[in-house]
């Protein structure tokens, strides 16, 4: 059996929230900011939400794929949105996640047990399993 094994390389440099992330390679090179609905500037930005749920999004995604693959379901045009909501205030701040997966011609129920496999599998779901709340839903197509 082959192992895999992939080491991402990013450095966040000025005042975290208020700064700049950049990936070894370049493809990651943003601006960050906070956002206006936590009292931030806003504007052309991003932030460590989005970057987590774009993250989440994608690596949920391939989960689903491979475990469609293996129970023989053909997804056609799926898509996952992850809705990464961070709340808190001055005694610290809590995230959580919602997976809203897109299964176009897939009946509910297969849907619903897709998702929890998935989740099972994601390296994502599995890090933060026990630490931030997840909830899984279907979209309606």
């Amino acid at each position: 059996m082959t192992t895999l094994s992939y080491t991402a390389d990013a450095v966040a440099t000025g005042d975290g929230r208020n700064g700049h992330v950049r990936s070894s390679d370049d493809l990651v090179d943003l601006d960050l900011g906070i956002p206006e609905d936590l009292g931030g500037a806003g504007g052309h930005v991003s932030n460590p939400e989005q970057l987590f749920a774009a993250g989440y999004s994608a690596c949920f995604l391939s989960a689903l794929n491979s475990v469609a693959r293996v129970q023989r379901v053909k997804l056609r045009d799926a898509q996952v949105q992850a809705k990464v909501t961070i709340s808190g205030g001055g005694a610290g701040f809590d995230l959580a996640v919602e997976l809203v997966a897109l299964l176009p011609d897939v009946p509910p129920e297969t849907g619903e047990a897709l998702l929890e496999a998935a989740h099972r599998k994601c390296p994502y779901s599995r890090a933060v399993a026990g630490n931030i709340p997840v909830k899984l839903s279907l979209a309606q197509s």
